[in-house]
Formats: C-alpha cells, structure tokens, sequence
C-alpha cells in the first residue's frame, strides 16, 4: 500500500515539474509569436518608452563623434599648431608626423583599453551604471586636455578620455537590441551611427566657426564644450531602467519584469505580456547556459559561440576594409581641383550631412530588405565606385576635371556606405552574439576594428602622399581590392538575422545551420503548435517511466 501511495506521490511530483516546464517553454513560445506577429507601428505604441530610454543612452554616441572629428580636425587647425606644433621656415606651426600619429593613435588605444574594462564592468553593474560611471570620469578628464601647457599632456588626456568613450560604444547598441522587440532593433542600433553622424557635423560647424581665431581660445572653446554633454546625459541616463537582459541573467527575475513594464505601455494585456516575455528571456539564458556556461573572453572563441565571434568581428571590420579610409579626402581631392583651402571645413560639413541622410535611408531599406542583403549591395557598390575613382586617377593629377570627378565619386561612396555598411553594422553586431556574451562579443568586435582602423590610418596618408607612396586616388584599386574580398566573405559567412528573435537566433546557431539559409530555416522548437505536441508526448512518457 505505502509503495502504491509514494508512487503516486512520485507521479505527481513528476506531473507538476513538467508542467512547470511547460507553461515556461509554452509562454516563451507565445511571446516569440506575438513578436513575429507585431507590426512596426503596434510595436513601436507598445514599446514608446523603450524606443525613448534607448534613445536617451545612444545620445552619448553624439559627444564621442564630436570628440573624434575634433581631434582629427585639431592637427591642422591653426590656433592648435600654434601653440603645440614648431615654427617652419615659411612662418607657419606645424605638428611633427610623430606627433600627429601618436595623436590620432593615442585616442584609439584609450578606446580599446576602455572597450575591455567595460566589457567586465558591465556584466557586473549592469549598463546603466557603467554609463554614468563613464559619464562622470569624461567630465573630470576633459581638464587635462583644456589645461595642457605641452602636447604630451594633451595626448595623455586624449588617452585617458579613449577609455569612457570605448565603453559607450559597445553599451549604445547592446542597450538598443535588448529593450524592444525584434521590429524595432535594426531602428534604434543604426541610430547609434546616426548619433555619430550628428556629433561630427556640430564639431566641424564649431571648427568652421573657429577656424579664423588664431589664440588658444580657438581650439580651448571646442574642447571646453565637451563638458556641455556629461551633465544632461548622466540626469537622463539615471532614470533609464536596466536591461531585462541584464537582470534575467543575474537571477533578478521580479527587477526583470519591472524593468519590462517601464519599457512598454500599460494595457489590459500587459501584467500577460510581461510574463511570456520574461519566460523568452530566462528560455534563451538557460539555452545559453546548456550550451556554455561561461561569461568570459575566452567563451566567444569555444564552441558555436567561435562561430559568432567570427561574424560580428568581420562585420565591424568591414566597415575599414571596404574604403571608408578614403572617405576623409574628398576634400584634399577638391582642393587639388582648385577650391580654396578655407573652404576644407564646409566639404567636410557637407560630407557628414550626407551621411547622416544616408543612415535615414537605411532604415526604409531595412524595413524592406535583409541586413544580409543590404550589406552584399552595398559591398558590390562601393566596390564600383572605388574601382571608380581609381580609372579616373589615371587621367593624371594635372586633369583639373578628373580631380573634381574623384571628390564627387567620394560624395558618391559616403553616400552608399550611410545607407548600407555603416549604420547596419550596428545592428549585426547587437544580434549576432548569443545573450550571455553579447556584451563581451562587441567589445571584441569594435577592438578589432580599432585594430584594424589603426592600420588603415597609417598606411592612408602614405598611399596619398607625394613624398610617400604616392599613389594618390589610385589607392581606390587597393580599396576596391579588400571590399570585393570582404564581400565574397559576406556571402559565404554572414547571415540573415532580420526577423528572429534572440531564441531562435540561438537555435539556428547551434543547429550550425548554413548562412544562406539563415532566412528561410524554420525553428520548430519555439513554434507553439509544435512545441504542444512534443511537450505533451514529452509528459505521457515521463508518467509512464515513473509507473514503472
């Protein structure tokens, strides 16, 4: 009777854990349906206050932008030569070549140290905390480039000030892709090239502005507005809640779903919605953790998680390979044509005005073709325009017309990377990598491109200098060279996240199932009608074990 009676008891202990299990998997199921189900206008009425908190965080792209073209402007800008650079024969101040790469350099490696620190910051307090922390510190080591009496000090404080801004870049677009749902991500992670767009056009209108004042305020002013951005930034970002993401996968189930219900509206269905989506979210961590339980650096290169690494890495550096070095000269190239050297700062102005309607034009392209897609068209593209400017280089750099038609071709090459490579290769990058590694995933990717940016920014000006290389616009053939081959890479490797959610991005991945067929494979594990039958048959025979 007794062994009747435990057997009983077993069965049902049995019945409750699978029914535990089930109504997890099944709301997890149900929220990755009514994910696929959303419009963009429903999803964008649902999740207004995730869109805006997401917007509030990727502002501080805008102040990193505007430090990074002021630098770079700053090598040639008058009042600066003057006070760091040394007298030349002819009366002007010029920058020693050392002191110009270990400038333009320095920044870049602050970034780098940054992108890893924050990387374990991160993880542990969270993005909203690791923000303001680097908000706090930008508004502190701005006083080191201000007060610099020699250009050693000042490249310290370049460095220095590298590390917050690295930091914002990976926390900008992983922020993005976990508030909202999957219609509105590839919106809000290629506004963080938009917000980089802006902070350069308002640092080369504060140069334009400048650029005739000849004493220390010429380059101190912009340096000094810098300090403009902490301060509102840090007010808003106190308020944004953290990501659900981040909370699942410190076990803050019920902070988790207090944070959700910041980001979306209050409904009938909302308290419904709130649940089902944090059953997805703890769904997709446990999937995760099945596959790798680690967290740390070494864990993007075990496993399929290698495979991941590989893409979002790639999909950064592409950004390099495929020319955009060459996007900076236009310019120089107008000015070989005859424009006046004044008018240097108004192209540049220009430039960036057109590249910020291109990252808008991206977002109808997105609405309406793969991410996929749009990066093999845009890679084949550019690849014309750069093969391009290099035939016309051939007529010679005395051909006043040729000189004119390169510049225009440049315009021309901005103008696709905008709406193509450069702002979607923020959505790849905040898709890709699995949920417990996706911070730690685009830190490496951004360094990579660091890396590689660091590379093309020494050989640029040596294929273009007269007393270098000397190429001149012929370097287009090089360029060309390393887009095409990026591109072969892009059709082979990259695949097609538009539409999935991060669980069946997960499956898909683990299923090592081919890029070209990334947007036609079906996840039958998170369909619900599927999932009903396995999850019952699963259940019966469970029962049946437990009678025997």
């Amino acid at each position: 009777m007794s062994t009747i009676k435990q057997s009983m008891v077993d069965v049902e202990t049995v019945n409750a854990v699978n029914d535990a299990a089930f109504v997890n998997i099944q709301d997890a199921a149900k929220a990755t349906q009514r994910e696929h189900e959303m419009g963009f206008l429903k999803s964008l009425k649902t999740y207004r206050k995730g869109v805006f908190w997401s917007v509030v965080l990727s502002t501080a792209i805008i102040m990193e932008g505007f430090d990074l073209i002021l630098l770079g402007s700053l090598i040639g800008y008058p009042s600066f030569t003057q006070r760091f650079g040394t007298l030349q024969q002819d009366g002007t101040y010029e920058l020693t070549a050392a002191w110009q790469t270990a400038l333009t350099m320095g920044s870049l490696v602050g970034q780098i140290i940054g992108l890893f620190v924050s990387g374990y910051v991160a993880d542990r307090i969270g993005y909203r905390k690791t923000m303001m922390g680097g908000l706090v510190m930008i508004a502190g080591l701005i006083f080191i480039p201000f007060f610099a009496y020699n250009i050693a000090m000042f490249m310290c404080g370049q460095i220095l000030l590298g590390m917050p801004f690295g930091c914002f870049q990976s926390l900008a677009c992983t922020y993005a892709a976990e508030v909202v749902p999957t219609q509105l991500r590839a919106y809000l992670t290629t506004y963080v090239n938009l917000c980089w767009v802006i902070g350069q056009i308002i640092a080369s209108g504060i140069l334009r502005g400048l650029v005739n004042r000849h004493d220390v305020w010429g380059y101190k002013i912009p340096v000094a507005l810098q300090w403009f951005w902490p301060v509102p930034l840090f007010v808003g970002i106190f308020f944004i809640p953290e990501s659900p993401w981040w909370l699942v996968r410190h076990g803050r189930i019920e902070d988790a779903k207090r944070s959700l219900a910041r980001l979306c509206t209050r409904d009938a269905d909302a308290a419904h919605n709130i649940e089902e989506t944090v059953a997805m979210i703890i769904y997709t961590d446990e999937h995760n953790k099945a596959v790798s339980e680690g967290t740390t650096y070494f864990d993007c290169f075990k496993g399929i998680d290698l495979r991941r690494t590989e893409i979002v890495c790639m999909c950064w550096a592409i950004q390099v390979l495929s020319g955009s070095p060459l996007m900076g000269y236009s310019s120089y190239f107008y000015q070989q044509a005859g424009l006046a050297v004044s008018n240097a700062f108004t192209m540049t102005i220009g430039q960036f005005c057109l590249g910020g309607v291109g990252t808008v034009c991206s977002w109808f392209l997105m609405s309406r073709a793969g991410r996929r897609t749009i990066y093999l068209v845009g890679q084949a593209s550019m690849t014309v325009a750069l093969l391009a400017i290099g035939f016309t280089s051939l007529a010679g750099k005395s051909n006043v017309g040729a000189q004119w038609a390169i510049g225009s071709l440049l315009l021309v090459y901005t103008f696709i990377y905008d709406c193509t490579v450069g702002p979607v290769c923020y959505t790849l990058v905040s898709e890709l990598p699995s949920n417990r590694l996706r911070t730690k995933s685009v830190v490496l990717a951004r360094n990579f491109y660091n890396l590689i940016s660091i590379v093309a920014t020494i050989i640029t000006p040596n294929m273009l200098n007269p007393t270098a290389w000397n190429w001149g616009a012929k370097a287009g053939f090089f360029w060309a060279g390393t887009c095409f081959l990026t591109m072969v890479w892009a059709y082979f490797r990259l695949p097609e996240p538009m539409g999935r959610t991060f669980a069946e991005l997960d499956v898909l991945f683990e299923a090592k199932t081919p890029a070209r067929k990334f947007a036609s494979a079906s996840v039958d594990e998170l369909n619900p009608e599927v999932l009903d039958k396995k999850v019952a048959t699963e259940h019966v025979e469970s029962v049946h074990k437990s009678l025997d």
